[in-house]
């Protein structure tokens, strides 16, 4: 069933040695603009000189986690505090998303295309209990509590983005808490029934469920794919729905994101390496989603729980050792 635990927390392992590497990699790289280009003092806020390599890498590590239950934003924030790249900032972030944005439209068009219709029609006859229409009801009332919970952020916590909720201490707790939760889930769930089988009530209880991922570290697909097993769903059925409903919510949350970098400009980011990341994300985004929905329909969520673990574990280890800052 997955990979044994000692050989997950080697992974977590192996990731962070791999990263110190490429840290030494990325700095061979850009050795020669460093020493050609006039000294640039660092800003206030540590945003990060993104070139063509980094944007590679931030867009293979957006791609492969924004749709695997490990958060993407938790890894955004610490794969570049471990390379010490600095944030790589809102622009730069919002541009990538787009390719995810892209990736599950693009994996999920038949799909999209086959519950649209199908609801419409539904819709027309009157026919209320007919399934596209419940997992279209559902998608539309399931993405309610995450723009409701995020216009709430907004006005309350203003400066939500520089808050201790998005510290690394902060994401490391939510990292081990939502493992705790899923390895709960992936126990006592009973995995009866599948997509087919959904209500109303599922959606709204899995976009109820989503509505968490607000917090960073707690992971959007981690979050609805954990409801879903608390209420019975198959985890391939659990999983897939959870993408279906992230549709409108990381369309929505990407367009507003992007909308911001339009009007305050990309932060002196250059195309190539904007190009270089949004394509990067959409390819991997496209593979997780893949593999994911293949290796549920066999085998349990425990590599992901163990994984998380491991990575909430080994941040707090960092930030005591002072080895990381909590940023």
């Amino acid at each position: 069933m997955g990979l044994s635990r000692s050989q997950v927390f080697t992974l977590v392992g192996v990731g962070v040695a791999s990263a110190a590497s490429l840290k030494i990699l990325s700095s061979e790289l850009s050795f020669a603009a460093v020493h050609q280009a006039p000294p640039v003092a660092p800003s206030a806020t540590n945003t990060a000189q993104i070139d063509i390599f980094k944007a590679f890498i931030l867009g293979i590590v957006q791609g492969l986690t924004e749709f695997l239950p490990i958060s993407s934003t938790a890894h955004l924030k610490v794969v570049p505090a471990v390379l010490g790249w600095g944030d790589p900032g809102v622009a730069f972030t919002a541009v990538i998303q787009l390719g995810s944005i892209g990736a599950v439209l693009w994996y999920f068009w038949r799909d999209l295309t086959q519950v649209t219709i199908g609801a419409f029609s539904a819709l027309k006859r009157r026919k209320y209990d007919d399934k596209d229409y419940q997992i279209a009801l559902g998608i539309i009332l399931g993405t309610l509590p995450i723009i409701i919970g995020g216009i709430l952020i907004k006005i309350f916590i203003p400066d939500f983005d520089n808050s201790p909720l998005r510290s690394l201490v902060a994401i490391a707790c939510a990292s081990i808490l939502m493992s705790l939760l899923l390895g709960i889930a992936e126990r006592f769930g009973k995995r009866k029934r599948n997509i087919n089988q959904l209500t109303l009530l599922d959606g709204i209880w899995m976009g109820t469920a989503q509505a968490l991922a607000l917090i960073p570290g707690v992971s959007r697909s981690g979050s609805t794919l954990t409801a879903g097993l608390f209420i019975g769903l198959e985890r391939a059925a659990a999983a897939r729905f959870s993408f279906l409903l992230s549709i409108p919510a990381i369309t929505i949350a990407g367009l507003v994101e992007f909308k911001g970098v339009i009007e305050t400009g990309f932060s002196g980011i250059g195309m190539a390496p904007l190009l270089v990341g949004l394509i990067s994300a959409a390819v991997f985004s496209y593979a997780s989603i893949a593999w994911l929905l293949r290796f549920l329909q066999t085998q349990s969520t425990w590599i992901f729980i163990w994984y998380r673990l491991g990575f909430g574990v080994m941040i707090l280890g960092a930030i005591a050792a002072k080895i990381l800052e909590n940023i």
